[in-house]
């Protein structure tokens, strides 16, 4: 049994795979968070040493965004993209497997330093660099050891990875979708990740050269970044954000794809705006290639770069403001059944729109200067991750669990995860702003009692508390309701899309015939014959 997963080229299997590997990562980088905010609980802590909170810091950021959130993702668009679009399986699925394989290598070529010689906590070589890794910080003269080498290769590892599973999926959608699924019916969520796929093959790829740049620097004798010998830092920055703002897309633009695929089902309507939903996300894609400089507004560019990312990043709020809008007018005058994916999407729907109020803050240069590598960046950045992402995926989780175990989750720990959650995100990130708007600088490991940040960094850490708490509660319901949940069937929420056609969970074959469709709610078309969907389109 265990065999048969390992070599696996099934795109369910390898899809949970991902998923299961990202909860353990989840579990891991969370840990690290919690014991750096233990550390900034109170002025002048000792819980943990500089070097060591460095350690965690590097360890935190590199691992939810390379090992948590970007395997889930992937994890759920390897198990549904092929479901929804009424195919066998991916493309490439030995590709598939190998993406995998490369992504679970890289998290554990990165915890490798962790290991050696006592690792975070000891003289071994956890990376210390931050998980951006600015240089001069990275060259051999400040990181002598291999930490930095450790961080490179898992990176650029996990990279081709990603890329791979990228090529995968845009083969998949564009190539194998079912007869009369046109790309005018596609799911919402099959539109988003064909645009995420998209963006991951341009904003990784220079990712990838500069991490082959950096260990040229390192081993060869090049200067790329060696300011002192003609190198530039900034020139690290610039590839560094160019895959960095564009990968908040890359994890936000999936996340849409929940939203837009949960909150129909529960208000009991179609999408409202279909086009106008998918002509956002492909404008997302193209101006969210552009920003990336917004990160660099304190280093002294040119007014006339300020200004034009300035533009764009003003720019971008327009197709993501439609979309809220467009979620708001499907729930409204629609029977919403607020269920714990629901509740999760509308949570979802007021923390975006507070990230990107924030973010459009931030985006005006003068103000950027102010706040630019404070807490407030922090609480900006964590609202859009994990207010903007992580809840739309645990609704993702609840919506999607019956189709992928068969079983229903229970509903009363479902919503003692989402008030838990949601309690513990506000008293973290909602505070976490006010010591930023006071001065306090990001990536510090203590401060001093009287600049008036203890009382918010205690209720930040507070907050963390209720954040775990409904972890625990989560993984819980995840593993009672597999093993004791009532059966599902095979679409126990009414939904519309093929997905929901199948068994549950869906045979290694997918369909035992591969559908028709005639319009953008298949399923609907067959439980309503006498009022089909494709009338309306």
């Amino acid at each position: 049994m265990t065999n048969s997963w390992v070599t696996t080229v099934d795109h369910k299997r390898l899809g949970l795979m991902y998923i299961g590997y990202a909860l353990v990562f989840l579990v891991i980088g969370g840990v690290e968070a919690a014991l750096m905010r233990i550390q900034l609980i109170a002025p002048h802590q000792t819980f943990v040493s500089p070097q060591v909170f460095n350690r965690l810091f590097t360890m935190h950021g590199t691992t939810m965004i390379f090992f948590v959130v970007m395997p889930l993702l992937f994890g759920f668009a390897n198990y549904l993209i092929p479901l929804m679009i009424g195919a066998r399986d991916t493309a490439f699925p030995r590709l598939n497997a190998l993406s995998f394989w490369l992504t679970a290598f890289a998290g554990l070529l990165l915890y490798f330093s962790v290991l050696g010689a006592s690792g975070l906590y000891g003289a071994g070589n956890a990376p210390d660099v931050g998980w951006f890794a600015y240089a001069p910080l990275t060259s051999t003269t400040f990181s002598r050891g291999h930490s930095t080498d450790f961080w490179t290769l898992s990176l650029l590892v996990s990279g081709i990875g990603s890329v791979g599973t990228a090529i995968n999926l845009i083969a998949t959608i564009l190539c194998l979708r079912c007869d009369g699924m046109t790309l005018g019916r596609m799911p919402l969520f099959a539109w988003l990740i064909l645009v995420m796929a998209a963006m991951v093959i341009l904003a990784v790829s220079p990712l990838t050269a500069a991490q082959l740049m950096l260990l040229i620097d390192r081993y060869l004798g090049g200067h790329f970044f060696d300011t002192q010998a003609g190198g530039s830092a900034t020139l690290w920055m610039h590839f560094f954000w160019i895959f960095g703002h564009p990968e908040v897309y890359v994890l936000v633009l999936p996340a849409f794809g929940f939203a837009s695929e949960i909150i129909p089902v529960f208000s009991r309507k179609a999408m409202f705006g279909y086009p106008v939903m998918v002509g956002a996300t492909v404008c997302i894609g193209f101006i969210g290639l552009s920003v990336w400089a917004h990160h660099m507004f304190t280093i002294g560019m040119t007014a006339q770069a300020n200004t034009f990312f300035v533009l764009s990043t003003m720019a971008i709020a327009v197709p993501t403001g439609i979309k809220i809008f467009n979620w708001l007018a499907t729930m409204w005058g629609g029977t919403i059944a607020f269920t714990t994916p629901m509740l999760f999407c509308t949570a979802f729907l007021f923390q975006f729109l507070v990230a990107g109020l924030t973010g459009i803050m931030l985006g005006a240069a003068p103000l950027d200067w102010q706040l630019g590598n404070s807490y407030f960046v922090v609480a900006h950045f964590h609202y859009v991750i994990v207010g903007g992402i992580l809840f739309t995926t645990f609704g993702a989780f609840y919506y999607w669990f019956p189709k992928a175990t068969g079983r229903m989750y229970s509903e009363a720990l479902g919503r003692l995860h989402f008030w838990l959650f949601v309690i513990g995100f506000h008293l973290t990130f909602d505070f976490m702003h006010m010591p930023g708007l006071l001065g306090m600088p990001r990536r510090i490991y203590t401060y001093e009692a009287d600049r008036g940040w203890a009382i918010w960094n205690l209720i930040v850490t507070i907050g963390v508390v209720f954040q775990a708490s409904g972890i625990l509660v989560f993984l819980a319901n995840l593993g009672w309701s597999y093993r004791r949940g009532t059966p599902a069937g095979s679409d126990p929420w009414d939904a519309w899309t093929l997905e929901w056609s199948t068994a549950s969970p869906p045979p290694d074959y997918n369909f035992a015939a591969l559908p028709a469709v005639r319009s953008r709610r298949p399923l609907w078309d067959l439980k309503h014959p006498e009022d089909p969907d494709w009338r309306y389109e």
